[in-house]
């Protein structure tokens, strides 16, 4: 890896994750741990042999380690412990790009499991949760659900477990309710969502 040359801790991080994708490729790790193929389908744009050399690089930094996933001799990936204190810093860009999304994805690609990642990151910043709620997330393709609780957020796949309601709408307005750019009541009045269910609990959770 190139060096800045320079005694700053900003400097010595960047020459470590400031490499074209490899945040995103911690992003991904930040989700679970994941096999080579994984992601692939998680990083799209990413050449085969570019992603095996930034793993290579992250791996010798010691940010990501390489280990047997289950039965088997397939290997995964995963983060150490050093690498997922990433997670504060990534959040904390996530939050910043507030003013970048809500133009959409503009023809980007987007993967619902992303929003694992950002909704807590947004969420965690500005809302109070009084009490647990769980709301659905549907964008035309797999559902989602944000479950709340006075400990924090969790968002991921529908589990089959009720939900209180569903929010139906595109990624861009999900993102703009959660970061507080987009008011709840203007979204549904322009259309750009609709709530099945306790309206409530979906004020509760992405209203600050």
């Amino acid at each position: 890896m190139r060096g800045y040359g320079q005694y700053c801790g900003l400097a010595r991080s960047l020459e470590i994750v400031g490499d074209r994708w490899n945040l995103l490729i911690v992003r991904q790790l930040l989700l679970g741990p994941a096999r080579y193929r994984d992601l692939i389908e998680g990083l799209p744009g990413i050449a085969t042999n570019l992603l095996a050399d930034r793993l290579r690089d992250l791996e010798a930094a010691g940010v990501v380690e390489r280990r047997l996933a289950g039965k088997g001799n397939a290997v995964e990936y995963a983060l150490t412990q050093w690498g997922s204190g990433l997670r504060e810093p990534i959040e904390s860009l996530i939050r910043w790009s507030t003013p970048l999304m809500g133009r959409g994805p503009e023809g980007d690609s987007f993967r619902p499991e992303w929003l694992a990642l950002a909704l807590p990151a947004l969420l965690g910043a500005r809302v109070k949760i009084r009490t647990a709620a769980t709301v659905g997330l549907e964008f035309g393709g797999p559902s989602y659900q944000v479950r709340a609780t006075r400990s924090g957020f969790e968002v991921g796949p529908r589990d089959g477990r009720e939900v209180d309601a569903t929010v139906r709408g595109g990624p861009a307005c999900v993102l703009g309710l959660a970061a507080g750019a987009l008011a709840l009541a203007d979204a549904e009045a322009a259309g750009m969502i609709e709530i099945d269910g306790d309206a409530s609990v979906v004020r509760a959770v992405f209203a600050a």
